[in-house]
C-alpha cells in the first residue's frame, strides 16, 4: 500500500508542483519585502503584501496551467521547460503591474521595487525545485544520462523508458515522435508523443543530445532520418532491439542499415518446399555467400548439408556455428577432381550451390592462371560431376562483373555461365544467378573503409564517379534459393539490386557514422580491370518471373560448345599470360580488358 502511494503519477505531480509553487511564491514575496526594507517591514505595507500574494499567485498558477508547465515530469525538466516558466513570469508580472497602474489605490502604499525582486527570486526557486531531481539523478550515475528523443511510440519505447528509470541505459528519454496521428498528443509514462514534423523544433527546444529509433523504418526512411539528424547536429543515433529479458540492446546505425535494399517478395514457403529433405552440397561454404547459404539451407530443413571449402579456418567457423548432425564438413578444393568425385559418389547431392571462386579483381589480374584454374576449371569439375551423378539442380553463383567484362575475374565468371549453358546436362538443371556486391563481404569496400576509419586513415576511393550495386547478404542468398526453386534449367537469373550507389557517397556516409571530422576522402585512380560502373543485364531482353526481384536474362552465347571445349583445352595447357587473355577474349568477345 505504501509503495503504491509513493509511486509517481500525473495527478500527484500536478498537486505537488501546485502546492510547491504556492509555497515558493508566498515565501519569495515575503523575502522580497524583507530585502526591500532591510528585514524590517513597516506595518503599513502588510495589506499590500497580502494583496500581492493572492493576486499574483492566482495569475501565476493559471498561466502555469495554461502553458502546461504542470505536465512536465521534473526529472525531464530542461531549458525549453524553463523558457515556459520565464514566459509565464513575464506575463504574470506584466499583468500584475497593469493591475497596479489601474487600481493603485487598492494597494496604496505599495513598494514597487518588490515586484522586480520577487520576479527574480521566484524564477530562481521555482526553476531550482524542478531541476533538482534531474541534477540528483545525473549525480548518482557515473555517466550522466543524455537527453534523448525516441522515434516511435510502441512497446519498445516503453521498455526504453523503463530502462532509463532503472539506470540500465545512459539515455534519458524526453519525448517521443510518431507519424501515427492517433498517438500524437498522448503520453507514454508521462512523456508526450509529438508528430514527426516537429523533430527540428523538439531537438532545439528540448536540448536533445541523442536519438533512439524504435520504429521499423524502411531503408529510405532511415537514410533520410539519419541525414536530417546529422544536419541538426545529432550524431548519437541508436537503433533499439528488445531482448528476451525485456532489456534493450542499443546499436549504432551501420552502413548496412542505410544502404540495405530489402526485397518485398521473399517467398520462404517456396524455398522451404524446395530445400526440405534434400541433400545439398555447398562449395565455398565458409565464404561470405557460402556461409549464409549454409545457414539458410539448414534453416529450411535440408536432410544433409555438405559444407565444402578448402579453407580450414572458414570451414571450422561455419561448422561450429551450425552445430547440426545434418552437417558434413569436407575440407577440399573444387580443383581436385578425384577428391570431388569421391564426395559426389558418397553423398549423392540433390542440389549443388556453387559459391567457391576467387572474386577479388586485383588478385585475379595479378594471377591470371590461378584465377582461370580455380574459377573456370573448378566450376567445370563441379558441373561435370553434377551431371555424372544425377544432381537435380546445379546453381552457379555469378556476378555483375560478368556483364561485358573488363577484368579477368568477371570474364572467368562469364565463361562459367557459358559452359553451364552449353554443356549437355541430361537430367541436371543448370542455372546461374547473377547479382552485385553484398554488404560486408570479406575484402569488399565496406570492411576496407571500416578498417581505414579505425586506423584514422583517409578513405581511399578509386574514382569520384565509380558506382556499385549493393544488397544484404541474407536477402541476396534467399533470392538465390528462391530463383533456384523456380528454375527449369538453362536460366541466367538476375537479382534486382535497386539503384547503384556512388562509392564516394558511401565513404561520406561512413565518415558521418563514425562521428569523426579528421578523416577525408582520397582518390587513387581506377585499378587494373576495374569498371566505373557494373551492369547486371547482358541485353534488354530480360524476362520477368513471378517475383519482381528476380528476372531471367538472355543467356545465348555466340560460341559453339565444340569451340568452347577447344578454347578450354588451350587455357588448360597454357602458362603464358598474353595467350591466356587472348583465349579468354575468344570465348567472351565482349571482354574489353582494362589494364590500367
Amino acid at each position: 500500500m505504501l509503495i503504491e502511494l509513493l509511486q509517481p503519477t500525473k495527478f500527484k505531480r500536478v498537486i505537488f508542483f501546485l502546492l510547491s509553487d504556492i509555497s515558493i511564491s508566498i515565501a519569495t514575496i515575503l523575502l522580497s519585502y524583507l530585502l526591500r526594507f532591510n528585514f524590517d517591514i513597516p506595518q503599513k505595507f502588510f495589506d499590500s503584501m497580502f494583496y500581492m500574494m493572492w493576486i499574483l499567485i492566482s495569475i501565476k498558477i493559471i498561466l502555469f496551467y495554461l502553458l502546461k508547465i504542470y505536465f512536465t515530469a521534473w526529472r525531464y525538466f530542461g531549458l525549453a521547460d524553463y523558457r515556459k516558466i520565464v514566459s509565464a513570469h513575464l506575463i504574470s508580472y506584466s499583468i500584475f503591474t497593469a493591475i497596479l497602474m489601474l487600481y493603485g489605490e487598492l494597494f496604496h502604499p505599495f513598494p514597487r521595487g518588490v515586484v522586480v525582486i520577487d520576479m527574480f527570486l521566484s524564477l530562481f526557486f521555482i526553476g531550482f525545485i524542478r531541476i533538482s531531481k534531474r541534477l540528483y539523478i545525473e549525480s548518482i550515475y557515473r555517466n550522466p544520462q543524455r537527453r534523448t528523443l525516441i522515434v516511435g511510440a510502441n512497446d519498445r519505447a516503453l521498455q526504453i523508458i523503463k530502462s532509463s528509470f532503472s539506470g540500465d541505459i545512459s539515455y534519458q528519454p524526453i519525448a517521443l515522435i510518431s507519424d501515427n496521428r492517433g498517438l500524437v498528443g498522448t503520453y507514454f509514462y508521462e512523456l508526450r508523443v509529438y508528430s514527426g514534423g516537429e523533430i527540428e523544433s523538439l531537438i532545439r527546444e528540448l536540448d536533445i543530445e541523442a536519438v533512439i529509433i524504435v520504429e521499423k523504418l524502411s531503408q529510405k526512411e532511415l537514410d533520410m532520418l539519419f541525414s536530417r539528424l546529422n544536419s541538426l547536429g545529432i550524431h548519437d543515433i541508436k537503433i533499439a532491439q528488445i531482448l528476451q529479458d525485456n532489456k534493450p540492446k542499443l546499436q549504432d546505425i551501420s552502413i548496412e542499415d542505410l544502404l540495405a535494399r530489402k526485397p518485398q517478395d521473399l517467398d520462404t514457403k517456396t524455398i522451404a518446399n524446395f530445400i526440405f529433405d534434400k541433400v545439398v552440397l555447398i562449395t565455398g561454404a565458409g565464404g561470405s555467400i557460402g556461409s549464409e547459404l549454409s545457414r539458410q539451407v539448414e534453416r529450411f530443413g535440408a536432410k544433409m548439408i555438405i559444407l565444402l571449402d578448402h579453407s580450414e579456418f572458414n570451414l571450422y567457423k561455419i561448422m561450429e556455428e551450425l552445430k547440426s548432425d545434418r552437417v558434413i564438413p569436407i575440407m577440399q578444393s573444387v580443383r581436385d577432381y578425384k577428391l570431388m568425385e569421391e564426395t559426389f559418389k558418397i553423398y549423392r547431392p540433390d542440389i549443388v550451390l556453387h559459391a567457391a571462386a576467387y572474386k577479388h579483381v586485383p588478385l585475379c589480374e595479378a594471377n591470371v592462371k590461378e584465377a582461370i584454374e580455380n574459377n573456370i576449371f573448378g566450376t567445370k569439375s563441379v558441373i561435370d560431376l553434377s551431371i555424372e551423378y544425377g544432381v537435380d539442380r546445379f546453381v552457379l553463383i555469378s556476378t555483375d562483373k560478368a556483364v561485358r567484362p573488363t577484368n579477368v575475374m568477371g570474364t572467368t565468371k562469364r565463361v562459367c555461365e557459358i559452359y553451364g549453358n552449353l554443356v549437355p546436362s541430361g537430367k541436371t538443371d543448370i542455372v546461374a544467378v547473377r547479382f552485385g556486391n553484398v554488404l560486408g563481404s570479406s575484402g569488399s569496400v565496406i570492411p576496407k573503409f571500416r578498417s581505414q576509419i579505425e586506423r584514422g586513415e583517409d578513405l581511399t576511393v578509386t574514382h569520384p564517379d565509380i558506382t556499385r550495386y549493393f544488397m544484404l547478404i541474407p536477402e541476396a542468398c534467399q533470392l538465390v534459393l528462391q530463383a533456384t526453386s523456380i528454375a527449369k534449367g538453362g536460366e541466367l537469373f538476375i537479382l534486382d539490386m535497386g539503384e547503384p550507389i556512388k562509392i564516394v557517397d558511401l565513404a561520406k556516409k561512413m565518415i558521418e557514422l563514425s562521428g569523426r571530422d579528421d578523416i577525408s576522402i582520397k582518390f587513387v585512380g581506377l585499378r587494373a580491370g576495374e569498371k566505373l560502373y557494373e551492369e547486371l543485364l547482358i541485353s534488354d531482353r530480360d524476362l520477368k518471373t513471378k517475383y519482381s526481384s528476380i528476372m531471367v536474362s538472355d543467356n545465348s552465347p555466340s560460341i559453339k560448345f565444340e569451340s568452347l571445349t577447344s578454347h578450354l583445352d588451350r587455357l588448360r595447357g597454357s602458362l603464358d599470360r598474353e595467350e591466356l587473355l587472348e583465349t579468354l577474349k575468344m570465348i567472351v568477345p565482349e571482354f574489353n580488358h582494362n589494364r590500367s
